[in-house]
Parts: C-alpha cells; structure tokens; sequence
C-alpha cells in the first residue's frame, strides 16, 4: 500500500510505498467538515424554496416537493465542488468525470432512496402535522438525513477502501 507523508513545511505530500494496509478511521470531525457546508446549502435552499411554494399555496405536497428540489440543488452544487477540490489536489486529470463518478458511489443508492421514498414522505409529513412549515420541513429533513447518511457513510467508506479516491498510481502499487 502507499500511505502519504509530509514532506516539508508547505504541506507538499509525496507517496512512500509500505506494506502496511491504509485504514483509517474517521473521526466526527471528518464528517462535519465533509458535510457540514453542503447540508447548509441545502437547508437554506430547502427553506428558502419551501416558504415560497407554501405562500403561493396552500398545498403541503408542493410545499414538499419544492423544498425537495431545492435542498437536493444545494447540497449536490457545494459537494461537487468539494469533491473536485479533492480529486484536482490528488493530480486527477478527468476531475469532472471522476468527481461525478464518485459522488454517485458515494451517494447513488441513497439518494435513490431518500429522494424517491424517505425524502418526499418525512418533508410531507412533516409540513402536514406541524403548522409552521418551517418546523415541519426540518423536522422532516432531521428523519431523512439520519437514514441518508447511514446509507451514505457506509458508501464513502467503500470508496476509500476499494480505491477509488486514490490517484491512479496508487491503486496500481497497492495492488
């Protein structure tokens, strides 16, 4: 395997060949700083476009669904760039195909899932039972994001250790 060590102060990695497996655990810390501005985005846009559809009506499916459309924008726009950032910092070449790429490794049977089922349901119960749509589209995204993210944590591990977040001569030494 290869794992990166520091060379110099300018934070400059070089790869230096072990034998030693890379398995990292990742720390809360790691997913808050992953996360963390995207689900902002996404929150914002969510309620931003959900108090606009229920001004213009009454009805909690539309108010549902626009807010769905808008979170699922603003998460997906801050995480691509997140993931580009990653992949150009690690020398990829293709960094729009792979950041694709990865963001449907890491996300695609989630937001599969959360998108069409969990997603749609908890932000339409959520606006139906409580009276402020505020209140009910967050309490519905609370719900939603803790089954999207069991589902997307265990997806970005795979990733990490199947080596698809690594430069290219990397998983060729690893081999």
């Amino acid at each position: 395997m290869t794992s990166i060590d520091s060379a110099g102060s300018r934070g400059e990695a070089e790869a230096v060949p072990t034998d030693e497996p890379v398995r990292r655990r990742r720390g809360i810390r790691f997913w808050i700083v992953r996360y963390l501005p995207a689900e902002i985005s996404g929150t914002a846009a969510m309620v931003v476009a959900g108090l606009a559809a229920s001004a213009w009506t009454g009805n909690d499916a539309v108010v549902a669904v626009a807010a769905l459309v808008a979170e699922i924008l603003g998460f997906y726009i801050v995480l691509a760039v997140t993931v580009a950032i990653e992949q150009a910092r690690l020398g990829q070449r293709r960094v729009l195909a792979r950041t694709f790429m990865l963001l449907v490794a890491e996300f695609g049977g989630a937001e599969l899932f959360d998108t069409l089922l969990v997603r749609p349901l908890a932000l339409l119960v959520g606006v139906s039972l409580l009276k402020d749509p505020v209140a009910g589209l967050l309490a519905g995204k609370i719900v939603a994001d803790v089954i999207f993210y069991a589902v997307a944590a265990s997806s970005f591990t795979l990733t990490e250790r199947t080596g698809l977040r690594r430069r290219g001569t990397e998983r060729r030494v690893a081999s």
